[in-house]
């Protein structure tokens, strides 16, 4: 379910453009209000964790999930894209509480040591949500006569999470709160985040892979339509076929993770996204379409793995860089804006460098600034100084 809300956002993008005659700057106001609350609301989260457990957060998000959904009927009633934004900021605050708890609470269920391929398997489910909405939500935004009903998937979605949330409710899912001992407070969160270096640069590197999924996902229609000339069904099979390359090679990666560090997999994935781009961008062939459905192949294991990267080896302090994690994602919310402005100017094929930019930025932290790797460097620089000390001794 998660999956299909952030899918949403992809289909809902050209459906109001359509229906509220919006520019490319204004319809980017989506991804900009969806993402907002993760610089809003992670340290509550991480506050009503400590306080409540996940059973109770996640349940709250369930909740406001159906919510926000529900609301798209008064924003369709008044026909108001305001209220819209609205629906729009609520569903994201159930997610953010989702992203937060469920993440984590995968990591700590098991071995430390199958973490990351605990996350990804978690991420499988999303990623089938992702690759069947689509082409559903099409068919139910779009009737016969083309009258656009943006409110119709939302309340569809409003009516399965509510009887999720039920069953939730009636589930022996543990709470797992923090021991009653443990002190929580926004200043010990930021300095103890700090003391974790490969945490600190997972916040910049989750940063930008954010804006290169949003940016990659949310001009994909646009992108068909422009530039190759599809209508919204054609368009929506490629979306689909996007999501599914990356649930299909989601799956592969939980098995890949077995064999192949997860910085080295990230990093590899990333330069196999950053040839995609470039011919996206500067060539314009009937392959096209191809090769930008292509990149669901290597954005598949990015967000679990550089998830599960940062925590990785942080102990109790888990659920709280989750939090710092997620103000991270308010780069859904910063890039999106800046492809819309270019959009605009100079058409959405040019549009598409940011999401390049950002696929190199995440690419260089895989290789150089995760855990492993600074270890690496540490273990050289100490064996480095004492290859010189002895030296030096041996000189006197």
């Amino acid at each position: 379910m998660v999956g299909a809300l952030f899918c949403m956002n992809d289909i809902l993008l050209p459906s109001l453009i359509t229906w509220f005659k919006l520019n490319y700057a204004q319809a980017t106001m989506i991804q900009f209000t969806f993402y907002l609350t993760y610089i809003i609301f992670p340290i509550p989260i991480a506050w009503m964790i400590h306080k409540y457990g996940y059973k109770v957060s996640l349940l709250t998000a369930l909740l406001a999930c159906a919510a926000g959904c529900a609301f798209f009927l008064p924003a369709k009633f008044f026909n108001s894209y305001s209220l819209v934004l609205i629906a729009i900021f609520i569903i994201s605050t159930g997610i953010t509480i989702i992203n937060v708890a469920a993440n984590p609470f995968a990591a700590m269920l098991g071995d430390p040591e199958g973490a990351h391929q605990r996350i990804n398997f978690v991420q499988v489910f999303s990623r089938i949500g992702y690759a069947v909405t689509p082409l559903v939500a099409t068919a139910l935004i779009y009737n016969k006569s083309g009258e656009i009903r943006f409110h119709f998937p939302y309340l569809l979605l409003a009516g399965v999470l509510g009887l999720i949330a039920i069953l939730f409710f009636f589930s022996h899912i543990p709470a797992m709160k923090p021991g009653a001992d443990e002190k929580f407070s926004l200043k010990g969160i930021i300095s103890e985040g700090m003391a974790h270096r490969h945490l600190f640069y997972g916040v910049f590197a989750m940063f930008f892979y954010m804006g290169l999924e949003s940016c990659t996902a949310g001009f994909f229609i646009p992108y068909l339509k422009t530039v190759m000339g599809y209508d919204d069904t054609k368009a929506a099979s490629y979306l689909t076929l996007y999501y599914v390359f990356t649930a299909v090679m989601g799956m592969i990666a939980v098995f890949l993770l077995k064999y192949i560090k997860a910085y080295k997999l990230v990093g590899g994935y990333g330069m196999g996204m950053i040839f995609l781009f470039i011919v996206c961008i500067f060539f314009h062939t009937n392959y096209n379409a191809f090769f930008l459905a292509a990149l669901g192949l290597f954005l598949s294991i990015m967000f679990p793995t550089l998830f599960s990267l940062a925590i990785e080896d942080i102990g109790s302090f888990t659920g709280k860089g989750s939090a710092l994690l997620n103000f991270a994602i308010i780069g859904g919310s910063v890039f999106p804006p800046i492809q819309g402005l270019i959009a605009d100017a100079h058409g959405v094929q040019v549009s598409y460098t940011i999401p390049l930019v950002c696929c190199i930025m995440l690419t260089l932290y895989a290789f150089f600034f995760t855990r492993e790797p600074l270890l690496k460097r540490k273990q050289a620089s100490q064996a480095a100084s004492y290859v010189d000390g002895s030296i030096k001794n041996s000189a006197r």
